[in-house]
């Protein structure tokens, strides 16, 4: 067994970007249906990706300061999509109805569900509850919004 003793450099900003990664890590492997969860660490942060019901879910924490950002992101549709003003008025419809802290968005010419954050004052609790609810919403929605508007 490792005895880990605590470097008296560590600062707190980097045990708690520690904690962060750990429970953003405990989050993905409880909603990861498929053992496919993968981490990519950069010096401009970490991006993990998995696979939640019938989507693929991005998180990415941007650093360890209180100005970086933690963002949440998942692909419905791909964009062009038929009927765009019609599927434009829906979706805002449902960003004022059903999507708790997340919303729709489009990035990468996609539309995505998506919430972010500063790392300020961010709990396990948010953590938790952002990516569960980026991923429920895509899941719930991805099928029904490429039924009805995709362009295949």
């Amino acid at each position: 067994m490792v005895n880990y003793q605590s470097d008296p450099d560590m600062t707190e900003s980097s045990s708690s970007e520690s904690n962060v990664i750990e429970v953003i890590e405990t989050v993905i492997d409880s909603l990861d249906q498929s053992d496919s969860a993968m981490v990519n660490e950069t010096d401009g942060g970490h991006l993990w990706k998995f696979k939640y019901g019938s989507v693929e879910v991005f998180v990415q924490l941007t650093g360890e300061t209180d100005e970086d950002t933690f963002t949440v992101w998942s692909t419905v549709l791909p964009l062009p999509a038929q009927n765009e003003p019609q599927l434009m008025k829906k979706l805002l419809e449902m960003n004022w109805m059903s999507t708790f802290e997340a919303c729709f968005g489009i990035f990468n010419n996609q539309i995505v569900v998506l919430s972010s954050r500063t790392v300020a004052e961010l709990s396990p609790g948010e953590v938790s509850r952002l990516i569960t609810v980026v991923a429920t919403i895509a899941d719930d929605n991805d099928e029904s919004l490429q039924s009805e508007f995709g362009m295949t």
